[in-house]
């Protein structure tokens, strides 16, 4: 009944679909099994996509090949861009997206992709023979042999989903979790931890009072995601979000609900998101807080669902009702289903390498939250990588490893692979120590080229790079040639409360002030305006971000190269980390377990300090 596939892709998850899309663009016969083939690409919590960090990934994905920033574009309801207020680098994209159109759109997309087979079914078991996985077997029997194997189970291993005192088994609040693969992978030698996650209830939006809340709307252009040529929705046609806050009253009624709650009682074993806590977690750990934010976020352009951004909670069914209605606008609110928690399998990603492949068993490749992220934007760019490595290892070609200087993707495998993560390990900009290098504007001319030479990036998107490039270029050469004169300048710079030219001057100098943009001096200064003809706004934008930075980017750029000197000294495999008795042993042991490959990796490892690599290089003879 079945073929021998390249690469199967177990999950059909945010990882999944960009693992599988990955695998079957790059020539590989490919087939995704999914246990549910109507909620492929599932939201499963709150439906946006991108924010701080996240936004920079979905870009990388796309300027790579991957759909995330396709799909994300065409079933956008709302996009800001956020930290405008800050520099380049920390300006990051977020969509809020229609639930259904989301979903229906991957599917569509993975549909259309040539190698790519589907199936439904559970896979209870992996096939090893001699330390290499050679396929699947399904919870109905059925034996599907493949060359490569990547797991994207998300939340599905073994998981419980608690709302207050209850308990059941489930991957997803009506769905059946996966058994049998980690305790296969334990037997294997594997080693697996628990985590949890939650979700806020959904709420009937007719039953809602918007008056008391705050209107936040979307931004005045719709950026979006895709370097793409893909209509972007009308400015005007986005959906408002509002903003409400919880108060003294709500808290109250919440900690009622304390002496059933599972995290309190210790039912939930695993540790939870730091960094999106649920909101029992909150006013247990911020008590001296009166309030907190409430995002109101719609779930479709067709539904009157609502998501309640910020009160993710494991509480009783009847504290979460009580407490949502003491929330202003909230008076009279109706649940379509309660908040809950979900408990689930995963296995430290210090198990892995850098391509996503497991350590213990070859050609088999972990991505998403098997490996103890948190959010879509990380699954989907582990599921991209894992998909161009399994693919690749099967050709037998070059595995692709993105580096810390390349790219936010490279951030989070380093961080995964070298530190590991024992609760949900979420991306923010603060990881990234080249975050100027790395913004979300420039993800095209860092990737693409990658992206094109590995065919995975169309020609059609190489081509706009390559003329972005040059229009760019072209632009930055006009304005450090043109010379501005001062009578045609000054009243602009009144304006704007800059001091006036006393001299005439290079257009690139004046870039250079504080509150200029290229923008408005194209517009307000005539000899600007006729020397560079008319371009798109994100092409100035792109100019002014390198003209004002350019210091910035030559310093982050000899750091990058500083460092490369490091990544380039090789450890060789045989090396005995216990031989180096003057390095503490917590480095020592640290060093055995992860086996780095070059002394910059060994640098990165948690609980391994300077003088330890210095002693590491001592004993290579450096």
């Amino acid at each position: 009944m079945f073929q021998e596939y390249d690469v199967i892709v177990v999950g059909g998850g945010h990882a999944g679909c960009e693992a599988a899309a990955a695998a079957a663009n790059s020539g590989a016969t490919t087939l995704l099994v999914t246990m549910n083939m109507q909620t492929i690409a599932q939201m499963s919590c709150n439906p946006a996509m991108g924010g701080i960090a996240k936004g920079q990934i979905v870009r990388e994905i796309d300027a790579l090949g991957g759909y995330s920033g396709i799909v994300s574009d065409r079933s956008t309801i709302q996009f800001r861009m956020l930290n405008k207020s800050k520099g380049p680098g920390m300006w990051s994209p977020r969509t809020q997206n229609d639930r259904m159109v989301f979903a229906n759109v991957w599917r569509e997309m993975l549909e259309q992709t040539d190698n790519l087979h589907f199936w439904q079914d559970m896979v209870t078991s992996l096939i090893v023979s001699r330390g290499t996985v050679t396929g699947v077997v399904t919870g109905m029997g059925q034996t599907i042999r493949g060359k490569a194997v990547i797991l994207t189970n998300g939340t599905f291993l073994n998981g419980v989903i608690h709302v207050g005192e209850k308990q059941f088994g489930g991957g997803r609040m009506g769905e059946k979790g996966a058994t049998g693969i980690t305790e296969q992978l334990v037997e294997l030698g594997f080693e697996s931890a628990r985590l949890k996650t939650g979700t806020p209830p959904r709420i009937d939006g007719r039953s809602l009072d918007y008056t008391k809340m705050e209107r936040q709307e979307g931004d005045d252009e719709v950026v979006g995601f895709s370097y793409l040529p893909i209509e972007k929705l009308e400015p005007t046609k986005q959906r408002c979000c509002w903003i409400t806050y919880t108060n003294p009253e709500v808290h109250s009624i919440l900690e009622t609900g304390f002496a059933q709650s599972p995290m309190y009682q210790g039912r939930i074993k695993g540790s939870g998101p730091r960094y999106c806590p649920s909101i029992e977690d909150k006013i247990s750990r911020f008590a001296e807080r009166d309030r907190h934010q409430l995002f109101v976020e719609p779930e479709g352009w067709n539904t009157v669902e609502i998501y309640v951004n910020g009160f993710s909670t494991s509480l009783a069914e009847d504290v979460q009702y009580r407490a949502l209605r003491l929330v202003p606008g909230f008076e009279n609110c109706r649940f379509f289903r309660p908040g809950y928690a979900i408990e689930y399998d995963y296995f430290p990603p210090t198990q892995l390498k850098f391509t996503l492949e497991t350590k213990l068993v070859n050609n088999l490749y972990f991505a998403g939250q098997i490996n103890g992220t948190t959010g879509y934007e990380e699954a989907a760019c582990q599921g991209l990588m894992a998909g161009i490595n399994a693919s690749r290892r099967v050709f037998e070609k070059e595995p692709i490893v993105l580096k810390r200087s390349e790219a936010y993707i490279g951030v989070l495998i380093d961080d995964l692979i070298n530190k590991g993560t024992d609760e949900p390990y979420r991306m923010f900009t603060s990881r990234a120590e080249y975050r100027t290098l790395l913004r979300q504007d420039n993800a095209d001319f860092r990737l693409t080229e990658l992206g094109y030479n590995i065919g995975l990036a169309s020609e059609e998107r190489y081509q706009l790079m390559l003329a972005k490039k040059e229009k760019v270029e072209r632009i930055k050469k006009t304005l450090a040639d043109y010379t501005i004169k001062r009578e045609e300048a000054n009243s602009y710079l009144t304006k704007k409360n800059s001091a006036e030219l006393t001299e005439n001057v290079r257009a690139i100098k004046l870039l250079l002030r504080p509150g200029i943009s290229l923008k408005e001096m194209i517009a307000e200064i005539p000899g600007i305006k006729g020397a560079i003809a008319e371009v798109d706004d994100l092409i100035l934008e792109q100019v002014e971000i390198q003209v004002k930075y350019d210091v910035y980017i030559e310093k982050e750029q000899e750091l990058v190269q500083k460092m490369a000197a490091l990544e380039h000294l090789a450890i060789p495999d045989s090396f005995n980390f216990d031989k180096l008795t003057a390095m503490s042993a917590e480095a020592r042991q640290k060093l055995n377990k992860i086996r780095p490959a070059t002394l910059g990796q060994a640098s990165r490892i948690s609980g391994v300090n300077p003088s330890d690599v210095q002693i590491l290089m001592v004993y290579m003879g450096r």
